[in-house]
């Protein structure tokens, strides 16, 4: 993986916690936080997978490794309690951790497996987000900090996902708006709404999608094949690509009077749309 080889140090001296931190977007941002000056706390359900990131941070003296599962409210509160312990406070929350349903259209899918999938990932991919924020916001509220959330093209659009996973990220992208009113003026909160990119992302283990990996299930023109500036940006799948704009809004020097806001930092899928790709395909 990359890493920006001038960083601004836009968040010296600044704590975050990032859920999801040992794969994908959480561990391309947790890497940009650190070399952006802050100190970073992941939280990951594989212990092993977390301290691979420290390790290959360069800097395991400015990284904490949490294990937590974003569904249990406990495991979050104390997850916030160690990173505070550790480093002295808390100044930005990334929740990040997600799954998605492979495009699994309602046509492809029985009465029962709609409702466990539905209930599996609306609990990680909505539930979790809120859960975190809940857990964070006093730290949150004493270091006048920020919530950066990872939304989805899906956010914004359909055939990003089927319709579980789009109702996921819709109801995700209801939070940034309805958290941003709450917590302000003290709290602020920001989503980044990132296109398709080659990571480890799984699906539900409830439809037997949790050892599939977005990374290896599609080719890379599937991935991008619908992105208009793939074709002058070529690394722009790579998880570091999206990480500009979790260090934007992260930093108050330069976004402390954005709240409530969502860049759509996708390639620009919005302005061409996916074509086939729907979920739907087919299927009818």
């Amino acid at each position: 993986m990359s890493t920006p080889t001038d960083p601004a140090r836009w968040l010296e001296g600044d704590v975050a916690l990032i859920t999801g931190g040992g794969s994908g977007i959480g561990k391309a941002v947790a890497l940009r936080y650190l070399a952006e000056g802050a100190k970073v706390a992941i939280i990951g359900r594989d212990q092993a997978k977390l301290d691979t990131v420290i390790a290959e941070s360069g800097q395991p003296e400015n990284m904490l490794g949490l294990v937590a599962d974003v569904r249990d409210t406990d495991a979050l509160h104390q997850a916030v309690a160690s990173t505070v312990e550790r480093f002295g406070k808390l100044d930005i929350l990334v929740p990040n951790a997600g799954i998605w349903d492979f495009n699994r259209s309602v046509t492809r899918l029985s009465g029962k497996e709609l409702s466990e999938s539905f209930d599996e990932l609306f609990s990680i991919n909505v539930k979790g987000y809120l859960l975190a924020v809940e857990a964070a916001w006093p730290e949150l509220v004493k270091s006048r900090g920020n919530v950066v959330m990872t939304l989805s093209n899906a956010s914004f659009h359909t055939a990003g996902g089927g319709p579980v996973y789009t109702a996921s990220k819709f109801a995700a992208r209801g939070l940034v708006y309805q958290l941003a009113y709450e917590l302000a003026p003290k709290v602020r909160v920001n989503g980044v709404a990132v296109g398709g990119m080659n990571t480890d992302l799984r699906g539900p283990e409830s439809i037997g999608l949790s050892e599939r990996s977005i990374g290896d299930s599609f080719a890379r023109s599937t991935i991008t094949g619908n992105n208009p500036l793939i074709p002058l940006h070529d690394s722009s799948v790579d998880p570091v690509d999206f990480t500009g704009s979790y260090v934007l809004f992260a930093s108050r020097n330069n976004s402390s009077n954005i709240t409530g806001q969502i860049i759509q930092a996708d390639g620009g899928i919005g302005i061409r749309g996916f074509g086939d790709k729907a979920a739907g395909g087919d299927a009818l």
